[in-house]
C-alpha cells in the first residue's frame, strides 16, 4: 500500500469535523481496493460551507445548489515523480448531515461513504452511465463493508 499524504482544510463552521486520522482510515480503506503503483498518494480534503460548495457546484456543474461532495481529479502528475496526486475533495458537512438524517444513517457512516465516493471519482470512476454506476456502487458497497458499514444504497 502507498503512503498517504492528506492535506485537510477546514473552511466550515460545522461542529463535527472528523479527525485527520479518521479521514486517513477512510481514504486508505478505499485505496486498498485499487491498485496504485506509486509509493506515495496525496490528496486534499476541504470542508466547505454551503455558500462555497454552492458556488463551486454552480461554476463546475451548472447546478446552483449546495451538494455533498465535489471531486476535482488532478491533471498535473509528473511521470518522474514518486507522488501520485489524486486531486481535491470538497465536502459540505451540513449537506452530509441533512442527508444522513433524511436517510436514517449515522453521520459518520454517511461521511465515510461520501469520502469513499469522492476518492473513487478522483480515480476515474463515475455514475453517469448505468453500467458505470453499477460498477462504482458495487465497489463502494464492498469498500464500506470493510469498515462494517452497511450498503448505503439500501435506504
Amino acid at each position: 500500500m502507498s503512503d498517504l499524504v492528506l492535506d485537510v482544510q477546514n473552511a466550515s463552521t460545522h461542529p463535527s469535523i472528523p479527525t485527520d486520522d479518521q479521514l486517513a482510515i477512510w481514504v486508505n480503506n478505499a485505496l486498498s481496493f485499487i491498485a496504485i503503483d506509486e509509493p506515495t498518494v496525496e490528496l486534499t480534503i476541504r470542508f466547505a460551507d454551503d455558500e462555497e460548495i454552492q458556488a463551486l457546484n454552480h461554476t463546475y456543474r451548472a447546478k446552483d445548489k449546495p451538494t455533498n461532495v465535489l471531486s476535482f481529479p488532478s491533471t498535473c502528475n509528473l511521470p518522474e515523480s514518486d507522488v501520485y496526486f489524486l486531486g481535491d475533495l470538497i465536502i459540505c458537512l451540513s449537506v452530509v448531515e441533512a442527508e444522513a438524517i433524511e436517510q436514517e444513517k449515522t453521520f459518520d457512516h454517511h461521511l465515510a461513504h461520501m469520502v469513499t465516493h469522492g476518492v473513487l471519482h478522483l480515480l476515474g470512476y463515475d455514475h453517469i452511465i448505468d453500467e458505470e454506476a453499477e460498477e462504482m456502487e458495487s465497489l463502494e458497497i464492498e469498500i464500506l463493508e470493510a469498515l462494517s458499514i452497511k450498503n448505503p444504497y439500501e435506504i
